[in-house]
């Protein structure tokens, strides 16, 4: 039996008229309050077990959490968020996207929990600043856009990441790699290869760089750095997690990525991981790269591992007036192996290049692909059928694996 939606307004109204709102209310208190409101109705209005327990989660989660999307939040598999207004919330669950059949009671109520949200994370949002990046505690990605610069109402889009991290064994498990390429890039990690991913949005990329994490040597100190802190990387003791922060009212006092790099080159790090560079900071990360700071991993978002080279020369030109033909052998110097990540049309994600990048020869960065996603068929549910294939091309350099005391 489903509940009115003017009952819940109405117990809603007479919980917020017992609220001592001079005072910070614990939650066991306020929970109390709903308990009494809901026994005294139960006592006019029949309500049945199930009902109470289902009012007395919305009431709390819509004067303490985040209101509807309270249980979306709490749901560990959906994968995605999308708050379209106070009117429209899709989700995306098993890879599909769905439309929920709840929305938000108003638009005031929906600002009400994105300025709960953002405020949590000192961030500010408003109508002079209507955009937004920021992070639930539980790691989740949140991006905020207001009105007027959205016009169907606030915009609030929440990426969920799994309470425990992705494994390399799970991501073999679901066919994503296979068990050999998994070794291979075991060893390079290991042996202190530079690794960027690539690939397009919702392909993986923070993911499959959280399991290339658990190949780094416990005993090195690794330095991260992410506009919004999502990486999860639990193999490592002596891990040092940084994270930007956007400017202040008056437009002063932001921390960029440039930043955070150039400050982290003074912190000892055996490796900096850049959770995505999207700008300038391309630079700084590739001359990180290229003074000493081997087996460094950062993602990007491109189409392909070409694609990948051209945004890179883009971002750094960004950054710094400099030669293209410098630039190109600032990448092809700095850069290893690339790992190009996608999203099949059956929504599987799946490592669909890995590429070894050369040197810089006749006007362009020369690369030697390794692996190759081939496509072999598909199933009468549509799912695709088809594996990560070596090629013939050996790894040229391998110096730093000579240097590890690996081979492959």
């Amino acid at each position: 039996m489903e509940i009115e939606p003017n009952l819940a307004k109405e117990l809603k109204i007479q919980v917020l008229d017992q609220i001592d709102l001079t005072k910070d209310m614990a939650d066991i208190e306020i929970q109390e309050i709903i308990d009494e409101v809901l026994f005294k109705k139960s006592k006019t209005d029949f309500l049945s077990l199930s009902q109470r327990e289902q009012l007395s989660i919305d009431l709390f989660n819509t004067i303490r959490r985040l209101d509807v999307i309270q249980s979306l939040i709490e749901d560990t598999t959906i994968t995605e968020i999308m708050v379209n207004g106070a009117n429209a919330i899709f989700v995306e669950k098993d890879g599909q996207i769905i439309q929920w059949d709840k929305t938000f009671e108003s638009q005031e109520k929906l600002e009400d929990v994105i300025q709960q949200i953002v405020s949590k994370v000192n961030r500010t949002v408003n109508e002079a600043s209507p955009i937004v990046d920021a992070r639930l505690q539980d790691g989740s990605r949140i991006n905020v856009v207001l009105p007027p610069i959205a016009l169907n109402g606030p915009i609030l889009t929440i990426r969920k990441f799994p309470e425990k991290p992705l494994t390399i064994e799970q991501l073999i498990k679901w066919n994503s790699i296979t068990t050999e390429v998994a070794h291979t890039l075991e060893k390079l990690v290991k042996a202190k290869y530079n690794i960027f991913i690539s690939g397009g949005t919702g392909s993986g990329k923070t993911t499959f760089l959280n399991a290339l994490s658990n190949f780094i040597p416990k005993d090195e100190r690794i330095i991260t750095i992410e506009d919004s802190a999502e990486l999860q990387i639990k193999s490592v003791d002596n891990l040092v997690r940084l994270e930007t922060r956007n400017a202040n009212m008056e437009g002063k006092n932001a921390i960029t990525i440039r930043a955070l790099i150039k400050s982290s080159l003074r912190m000892r790090p055996d490796r900096i991981v850049v959770g995505e560079v999207r700008g300038s900071e391309a630079l700084d990360m590739l001359q990180a790269m290229n003074t000493g700071h081997d087996g460094s991993l950062s993602t990007g978002h491109a189409n392909s591992t070409k694609d990948m080279l051209s945004r890179l020369e883009t971002m750094v030109l960004v950054g710094a007036n400099m030669p293209l033909e410098a630039i190109r052998q600032q990448i092809a110097s700095a850069i290893d192996i690339i790992i190009h990540l996608g999203r099949l049309r059956d929504k599987s994600r799946r490592v669909l290049e890995i590429v070894e990048v050369l040197n810089y020869e006749q006007g362009r960065i020369k690369m030697n692909p390794l692996y190759q996603f081939i496509e072999t068929g598909e199933t009468a549910e549509g799912k695709i059928i088809g594996q990560l294939k070596r090629t013939e091309n050996p790894l040229n350099s391998t110096l730093k694996l000579e240097i590890a005391g690996l081979d492959l």
